[in-house]
């Protein structure tokens, strides 16, 4: 005879199993719609030049777990004429953000590579007087050589600043269908002053987004950002 329990316990997978398919997403929503990254982000803006440096730690080569999680990998050295201050660029595209495909966060990755995190906070990067960007800064120290990165990530049209809001991310979007693209954007400079260059990495950033083409800045900020900055520049302009 079947007890009770098992039938419940039948019951509660089938049940499940049937919602599991109905929430499945099953819509491709892409922010990144013509082009590539490379186009959207300027080579050289103000006082800023740059050059390609491939790929760090040879991480998105054929077959490799980053090869499929990313279909787009642009790392460039940023260098001021000027002052001679140097920023690394890394921004990694993936066009679908499943459960199986998802993007790897930096204070996951930098210790898999022997780097050890003496700082790790979420951070607020002002982009300009009323739009920021939910981001994280760190700091991670391997063989005498300190890096001060801040990153965020976009899901869709969300910028989730930690592993939990990533999770609640990709299930909120699941729910509605929708299988969306993922951009990880990421900056770092070598130092001994992180405080310092967090800062320096800020004023870039602000001044890279504002160099992007307003209509392609979703691409890199979401849709509510971009729309809010491009606002505010029509507004400046009177």
């Amino acid at each position: 005879m079947i007890a009770r329990r098992d039938l419940l316990l039948g019951a509660l997978c089938f049940s499940g199993a049937i919602a599991g398919t109905a929430l499945k997403p099953r819509h491709e929503v892409r922010l990144l719609t013509s082009g590539k990254l490379a186009d959207v982000v300027p080579r050289a803006f103000g006082d800023w030049n740059s050059e390609d440096v491939g790929d760090p730690y040879a991480v998105n080569g054929e077959g490799t777990l980053s090869a499929k999680l990313y279909n787009e990998l642009l790392v460039r050295q940023y260098v001021n004429v000027k002052t001679g201050a140097s920023v690394t660029l890394l921004m990694a595209y993936g066009g679908r953000q499943s459960d199986e495909l998802q993007l790897h966060r930096p204070e996951v990755c930098y210790p898999a590579f022997g780097f050890n995190l003496t700082r790790n906070e979420p951070t607020s990067l002002k982009i300009s007087n009323s739009v920021s960007v939910p981001a994280r800064r760190l700091a991670a120290e391997a063989e005498g050589r300190v890096e001060s990165i801040i990153y965020w990530s976009r899901m869709g049209e969300l910028l989730p600043q930690d592993g939990g809001q990533q999770r609640s991310a990709r299930l909120n979007i699941a729910m509605q269908g929708i299988i969306p693209d993922g951009l990880l954007s990421r900056f770092s400079m070598t130092g001994n002053d992180p405080k310092k260059e967090w800062l320096a990495i800020e004023r870039f950033v602000a001044e890279l987004i504002g160099a992007v083409a307003p209509a392609r800045r979703n691409a890199l900020i979401g849709s509510e950002r971009a729309n809010a900055l491009m606002r505010l520049e029509k507004t400046a302009k009177g």
